[in-house]
């Protein structure tokens, strides 16, 4: 198996504006903090987020 691993900083460059994002976590627990974080420091806007949060 080929695994990589990536930096929120560039996980974000995938996310465009008018993107659709879908995190999942239970009660916060393992919900993508950090790459929310860095979505929203970097002004992408105009998002669909499906959560099961």
């Amino acid at each position: 198996m080929n695994l990589k691993v990536i930096s929120f900083d560039e996980a974000v460059e995938f996310v465009k504006p008018g993107s659709t994002v879908m995190i999942g976590g239970f009660l916060g627990v393992g919900t993508p903090e950090g790459i929310i974080d860095k979505i929203v420091e970097k002004g992408i806007g105009n998002l669909t987020v499906i959560a099961n949060d």
